[in-house]
């Protein structure tokens, strides 16, 4: 089958590592599910595993890839919730167990025509949402949630400030926040991203740190050391800052005092669980919400897709289809 996989680490080049090519068929162990993959998402986390950030030399090759939706051995259409916990774990937050782990860091990806995952690990897809629209959910549209709603606690009404417009996150927050009744501000240094942002559903988009109109009940925050400072301060005493990512550096200055002095609190958030991804679909297929699709590519024209990444030039989700 075709697969697209890691075969090396490349901080500098990490596309010299990408490999498109025939692959062995998937091992199905007991309990797990052979799904047949009709479309594929795109992630930064596939751009980070081929930098040599999540896995080992001993793993490679790897096939990349988080998100899917497909068809399983039994003809039914489905999402694959792309955590993998512990059988033993039980029914509470995946996202907590230790030994967790995303597709295609210790199992092979999406990226493929045929992937094995855990039968707990599917959820149907509604008709009303096509297999590009659905790949879009479990990673990016699943952090968005869970940051929103589970974190945060948003409710109608209140302020959110998204961070750093244009990726799959943003866009999705952006989105689901302005479906959900919320005042949404974003920054970005790019005009372009600035006026899809408002495009999409935001009130207003300013300049990455541009003073705001007023300070927000949370800010959404995927982008680190360079928005970190703006984060902080733009915060309403007693908000939250919801953390989900830090492509620019992990390590800015932690401004304690303005955390403290007004009660500010800074929470984590990573991935979600399948509740909450169950939830979102049915909110997705309920309400109309659809994802943002930047570009739909064939699944051996994947390195088109990885440059776009590479580039910063998509404004949502890049899918590949994989024909049936």
């Amino acid at each position: 089958m075709l697969a697209v996989r890691a075969i090396g680490f490349d901080a500098q080049d990490p596309l010299s590592v990408l490999e498109v090519g025939e692959v062995d068929e998937p091992v199905v162990p007991d309990g797990w599910a052979l799904v047949t993959v009709r479309a594929a998402a795109l992630n930064h986390h596939d751009l980070w595993s081929l930098k040599g950030v999540g896995l080992r030399e001993e793993q490679l090759p790897m096939i990349l890839g988080c998100d899917a939706a497909g068809v399983d051995e039994n003809g039914d259409e489905v999402i694959v919730h792309a955590v993998i916990a512990d059988p033993d774990a039980g029914d509470g937050d995946e996202t907590l167990d230790p030994n967790r782990s995303l597709l295609s860091e210790r199992h092979p990806g999406a990226l493929a025509e045929r992937i094995a995952v855990p039968r707990r690990n599917l959820i149907p897809k509604p008709a009303s949402l096509t297999f590009e629209e659905a790949a879009c959910l479990p990673t990016a549209w699943l952090t968005a949630y869970r940051m929103l709603f589970t974190k945060a606690s948003l409710r109608p009404g209140d302020t959110v400030l998204i961070q750093g417009a244009g990726g799959g996150v943003a866009t999705a927050l952006i989105v689901l926040a302005r479906s959900a009744g919320l005042r949404v501000w974003v920054t970005s240094r790019s005009a372009h991203k600035r006026a899809t942002a408002v495009e999409l559903g935001a009130h207003a988009a300013f300049d990455s740190d541009e003073r705001l109109p007023a300070r927000v009940d949370a800010v959404m925050e995927t982008v680190g050391r360079a928005t970190w400072k703006h984060s902080i301060r733009s915060l309403r005493s007693g908000g939250m800052v919801v953390v989900s990512g830090a492509t620019t550096g992990d390590d800015p200055s932690a401004d304690l005092t303005q955390v403290f002095f007004l009660q500010r609190s800074v929470v984590g958030s990573t991935m979600g669980t399948r509740g909450e991804l169950q939830r979102l679909v049915s909110f997705c297929d309920a309400s109309g919400v659809r994802p943002v699709i930047d570009s739909v590519i064939p699944l051996h024209d994947v390195r088109d897709g990885f440059e776009r990444m590479l580039a910063g030039d998509a404004v949502g989700k890049i899918i590949f289809s994989v024909s049936s």
